[in-house]
């Protein structure tokens, strides 16, 4: 018998607005510890003395953190030109220092060496892996060792202020994986002047904007209270990238349970990566193909609570099985039929009886009346996933 996960079953996206001096490891544990939730992640690791937004999915909602990882990114932060430093930002003590500073001309001509397809080394600090074990604890340590270049996507890089001859102000917008700090300390030894991050500010990824975060406080106001649900976005937020198809009553049926199922689609191509909706909520994501939907990836969301209620939740999914309780279970068309308990009752009994049976079995779809039983329902073969399983 597997271990019940402790906590609710809450889904849904928490756009915190991290401030300096909390890991984000630690902000994930606060989180977690405030919705009482059983299943936490983030997409995209800020740096301790970094602020800005920290996208932070719960339950069903960690399903789409990839998504949200792969995004582009916008960070803005401040340069300190003379010097250099162990951690690439003020965090970190100084190595190497320089009198040299650049005018304005000259760092609008070098950002353009950072633009585009790039190669960028991460900080030594940093949270890459070096033979098993991370770079910062191996720094840390004083041990000495080399991290590969990277590539990186670099959708933009520009200069928004420049305060004093000491200081530049740039805002970057980037791909998974960029390391604002290596930005810093390369264009300072591009310039000949060394430089590292004095400030460092993510100001949205992907969908999420710090504009729209919550804070730390806001979060311990109303931790482990009802109303911190109120805080959480949509799980679909997380799928704004990917086109959303429409599913039909019966293809929503089928992609829950894993298969492919049929969708309404207009302007996607055969092989692209798309999500499926029923009744405005994500059911699935996975490849269009051919009028259907491949699912990669179920978004059962009808369990646990998030920004629809449970109740809302149950009531999205009860016309498919009020559907399915009023059709026939056997051949006579009435024998199956029975009355439906309110959606907030969750499954009927005579749904919980025959998915509690080792030997029931169901067509593939929750709409029975599609395609009847032949026979004995001993006798039919199931492909219900929470059937009991031999």
């Amino acid at each position: 018998m597997g271990r019940t996960r402790k906590g609710r079953e809450v889904s849904g996206w928490l756009i915190v607005d991290k401030p300096a001096g909390l890991t984000s490891t630690a902000v994930v544990n606060k989180v977690k510890w405030a919705f009482q939730a059983q299943k936490v992640g983030h997409a995209g690791t800020l740096d301790p003395a970094a602020t800005g937004v920290l996208a932070v999915a719960l339950g069903e909602a960690t399903k789409t953190v990839p998504y949200i990882t792969d995004a582009l990114k916008c960070y803005r932060f401040l340069v300190r030109f003379g010097a250099s430093t162990t951690t690439d930002d003020a965090e970190g003590t100084v190595i190497a220092t320089s009198d040299s500073r650049p005018t304005d001309a000259q760092i609008e001509a070098a950002l353009g060496a950072f633009r585009g397809e790039i190669l960028q080394t991460p900080p030594q600090f940093s949270a890459v892996k070096i033979d098993g074990e991370r770079a910062y604890d191996l720094a840390r340590e004083g041990e000495v060792f080399e991290i590969a270049a990277r590539p990186l996507w670099v959708e933009s890089l520009t200069l928004l202020a420049r305060p004093d001859a000491d200081h530049v102000e740039l805002e970057m917008v980037c791909g998974k994986g960029g390391y604002v700090r290596a930005i810093a300390r390369d264009l300072g030894a591009a310039l000949g002047c060394l430089g590292h991050v004095a400030w460092l500010r993510r100001a949205w990824s992907g969908p999420f904007d710090a504009a729209d975060g919550v804070s730390m406080e806001q979060i311990e106001a109303l931790a482990r209270t009802p109303e911190i649900d109120a805080l959480l976005r949509p799980l679909e937020e997380g799928l704004s990238d990917l086109p959303e198809l429409p599913a039909t009553p019966e293809g929503a049926a089928r992609l829950r349970n894993g298969n492919p199922g049929m969708v309404i689609a207009s302007s996607v191509d055969y092989g692209d990566e798309a999500w499926a909706s029923y009744q405005g909520r994500a059911v699935a994501v996975g490849v269009y193909k051919s009028g259907e939907l491949h699912p990669s990836r179920v978004l059962p969301q009808w369990q646990g609570s998030g920004p629809a209620s449970a109740a809302g939740q149950r009531r999205a999914a009860s016309p498919l099985l009020r559907h399915a309780c009023e059709n026939t279970l056997d051949g006579n068309n009435t024998a199956g039929r029975h009355d439906h308990p309110p959606p907030s009752e969750g499954r009927c009994g005579q749904h919980r009886r025959l998915f509690a049976l080792r030997a029931v079995s169901l067509p593939a779809d929750a709409d029975l009346g599609q395609r009847r039983a032949e026979g004995a329902v001993r006798d039919a073969q199931s492909v219900h996933r929470d059937r009991i399983p031999e």
